[in-house]
């Protein structure tokens, strides 16, 4: 108990420090983009000569069907695009022999391909895979909602059944808003940042990558390095997966769904207090959404909204304590 005590300090002592000397927020972002698209284009030119490889499409009306394709260039979008704009709009997730495979990665080998939609007779990894993203999203949105001069760390993202009733983010503000309570009208501001988000339909963009090329990305965030260490030992291939939507890079547990366009009614219902923790005062933002092709009669929706309000506890969250804060003017920026 001693040593975990010792850790947390020293580890808030080092946020502390590297606040103080940490580039602006556009300069951060701006830097992992570009080390993701030299990664990027690496993989790339891992293929300079095209190959062909055979894919055979699962799936009603779609068994027996078979598309030749570019070996590490097509994608099961690209694939898509080869049999009805039903399949190119409603798409979501693929399986690639079996294993949950983002719409946008590259094919490397011939294989067995099915679309999954959230339509399908069972829904469960598209849906889990939509409340990822969502909750990715969410995260982006933290990331950029606040003025300039107050930091924003982005913690492990909680993976929580979609039964939960809520998404998860947690993050860490800055010291200087341990005291800010998030009004109403703050909440909305974060839910116009994540609607625009979702209006420009931007494209999740998924990258395997060795810890070296993560560890570069995060090099500005001790706790996301750390997280980039233990999904690399958990990994048998030892790599992590990315992902960037815009200039915002993330490290992600599992697949998220091709764009943001495929959510629909979209809200952020909560910021919870979780305690002091390893970084700082953790906190825990919550919210609820639909995918464009499911949605919810409004008195529907404000049921479920009123649920997705409550703290959704996770086995991992410790110290769990809520704190009484004072009301302060909102230091998030005009959504």
């Amino acid at each position: 108990m001693a040593t975990r005590a010792v850790s947390q300090v020293l580890r808030r002592r080092f946020a502390s420090a590297a606040a103080a000397v940490r580039p602006p927020g556009a300069e951060i972002r701006s830097q992992r983009s570009a080390v993701f698209s030299r990664e990027q284009a690496r993989q790339r030119g891992l293929y300079p000569r095209i190959e062909k490889i055979e894919v055979s499409m699962q799936g009603p009306g779609l068994d027996g069907t078979l598309l030749i394709m570019n070996k590490g260039v097509s994608t099961p979008l690209s694939c898509a695009r080869h049999l009805t704009e039903y399949h190119v709009t409603n798409s979501a997730l693929a399986l690639v022999d079996g294993e949950l495979w983002p719409l946008q990665q590259p094919l490397t080998h011939s294989c067995s391909l099915t679309l999954l939609t959230f339509k399908d007779s069972d829904p469960t990894p598209v849906n889990q895979a939509y409340w990822r993203s969502c909750a990715a999203l969410l995260g982006q949105v933290l990331e950029t909602a606040f003025k300039d001069d107050f930091t924003v760390e982005l913690l492990t993202t909680p993976e929580v059944p979609v039964t939960s009733g809520a998404f998860c983010c947690d993050v860490v503000l800055d010291p200087q808003l341990d005291s800010w309570t998030p009004s109403e009208e703050s909440l909305r501001s974060l839910t116009r940042g994540a609607q625009q988000l979702i209006h420009q339909d931007l494209v999740w963009e998924p990258l395997e990558v060795a810890p070296s090329v993560a560890l570069e990305v995060f090099s500005h965030t001790r706790c996301k390095q750390e997280e980039v260490e233990q999904k690399a030992a958990r990994n048998p291939k030892g790599t992590v997966m990315l992902y960037r939507c815009g200039d915002h890079v993330l490290l992600s547990g599992g697949p998220l769904v091709a764009r943001t366009g495929l959510c629909s009614q979209y809200e952020v219902t909560a910021l919870h207090t979780l305690g002091q923790g390893a970084w700082g005062l953790h906190r825990r933002a919550q919210g609820l959404s639909l995918p464009l092709q499911l949605q919810a009669h409004h008195t529907v929706w404000r049921k479920l909204r009123q649920r997705a309000e409550k703290l959704v506890v996770e086995v991992e969250v410790e110290e769990a304590t809520s704190p009484s804060v004072a009301q302060s003017s909102s230091p998030l920026t005009s959504q």
